[in-house]
């Protein structure tokens, strides 16, 4: 509980309008995009500037408060859940782009700006930053960094974590501190930089961030390959990479996430096949059409039963806009959506495809898949009803299996989603009590009084 005077005196610091204290006004932000998880937090504040985010973290402190960072809440994993009541810290308001650095090719930003909008900036000017969460037109950079997460460009050009260069991060004792900067190359002292991304909030509030530019690929080209079993469609994938050819787009849909997305964008889609590749390369000019002619004969040699180049730019941009509505599209379909997020070596697409049809299969359960093939990452979705106890004890037999087949190939339980709340047994499983033993320590140094996002990512002893 917080009390009165404290809330007080938020309210005079931060705003009236930028405190929450009443239950009605809390119960949105008792979630995430996490189905099944909720909790109530205490008080909710938003700053707007590095002064008032310390001041609400002193708060806290002196009121012996948790303390939940929050972006949008488009986590997947329960990362913003406030499972044990506290403070959710909103970093939403801090939303300033601060600088565009076109001599460094970076730009530097508050934790709340949305990752399209910097996109866009950035484009304006003719630079590129990579990293697209399916999210992007809602998720902010802070979120994004604490996820690490990833997107459709994710197999050309990598994740959050490769494009970050320097973050400002508030530590749970309010010192703070600046690690990384401008520089290409740095290598004085520990990596704090690459530890803070992808921490979820548990070590650290991020109030700055600065990101790396790119020039922007001169030309693209899209291609849609249809398929009549999934495991073809894997297969397909694995050609395609033992190639040599790295497209920057390389996305999968079952018939079953095809038949959703089209109810909900109706672009054409050819429901009788079993899946589908979205294949975009990109580059110089005189590269892209090499390496599209080169995806082309691959796709032929694995059987795809037909092969379709985008038009124009137009019909490339809702191609991948349709992909990107797939979970959305496919929550329509049922009252609870459970996603994950396995991640195999490229190698084993094809067997996990095939897995996760017969647990399907063995779990009598409806599981659309879809996600980013060429990094091995997939997100099988099971459309199911958490009022219907018998399906839900089915639906988690299903990722309980699953996740131990992927773990046996040599995979991991999250690929860009994070941890969480959702799987810290499947990471404890994966790294095992030494892994967990030294991020334990970690996370005690940095915060030992284990204020900051409780709960989250390690089992508890």
């Amino acid at each position: 509980m917080i009390s009165q005077t404290a809330v007080t005196a938020l309210s005079e610091k931060l705003g009236r309008k930028n405190v929450l204290s009443e239950k009605e006004d809390l119960l949105t932000l008792g979630y995430d995009a996490t189905p099944g998880l909720s909790a109530l937090p205490d008080i909710a504040v938003y700053p707007t500037r590095l002064e008032e985010l310390l001041f609400a973290l002193q708060v806290a402190r002196d009121e012996g408060l948790a303390v939940v960072p929050r972006g949008s809440g488009t986590g997947l994993s329960g990362g913003s859940v406030p499972h044990k009541g506290g403070m959710v810290l909103c970093l939403g308001r801090m939303n300033r782009i601060l600088e565009i650095d076109e001599a460094n090719l970076t730009a530097t930003v508050e934790p709340g700006v949305i990752t399209l909008d910097l996109f866009d900036a950035v484009m304006a000017k003719g630079l590129f930053y990579p990293p697209d969460p399916g999210s992007q037109k809602v998720s902010t950079l802070g979120g994004n960094v604490m996820e690490n997460a990833g997107g459709l460009r994710g197999l050309k050009y990598g994740v959050t974590r490769d494009y970050v260069m320097a973050l400002q991060c508030v530590l749970p004792d309010g010192s703070v501190i600046d690690t990384g900067g401008k520089n290409v190359k740095d290598v004085a002292g520990y990596a704090f930089k690459d530890l803070l991304v992808g921490s979820e909030g548990t070590l650290g509030v991020i109030s700055q961030i600065t990101v790396r530019l790119i020039p922007p690929p001169r030309s693209k080209k899209t291609l849609l390959a249809y398929f009549d079993t999934m495991p073809k469609a894997g297969e397909a994938v694995t050609r395609i990479i033992a190639a040599r050819i790295i497209p920057s787009t390389l996305e999968i849909m079952d018939r079953t996430t095809m038949i959703c997305v089209e109810e909900h964008a109706g672009i054409g889609l050819p429901l009788e096949m079993a899946a589908l590749l979205l294949i975009e390369v990109d580059g110089h000019p005189a590269a892209v059409e090499e390496e599209a002619t080169a995806v082309r004969t691959v796709l032929q040699q694995a059987g795809a039963a037909e092969i379709k180049l985008a038009a124009d730019a137009d019909e490339a941009a809702s191609l991948a806009a349709a992909r990107r509505t797939a979970l959305s599209a496919l929550a329509r379909k049922s009252p609870t959506t459970i996603l994950e997020d396995a991640t195999v070596p490229r190698s084993k697409l094809a067997d996990t495809f095939a897995e996760i049809e017969r647990l399907a299969e063995k779990y009598r359960l409806v599981v659309g898949t879809f996600g980013h093939a060429g990094d091995g990452n997939l997100h099988p979705t099971v459309l199911c009803d958490e009022r219907d106890r018998g399906e839900m004890e089915r639906t988690h037999a299903f990722y309980e299996e699953l996740y131990e087949k992927v773990l046996a190939w040599g995979g991991t339980v999250s690929g860009e989603h994070g941890i969480g709340l959702a799987k810290k047994a499947f990471l404890a499983r994966q790294i095992g009590p030494a892994g967990i033993a030294v991020m334990r320590r970690i996370k005690n140094s940095f915060d030992p009084r284990g204020m900051l996002n409780p709960g989250k990512i390690i089992m508890e002893e």
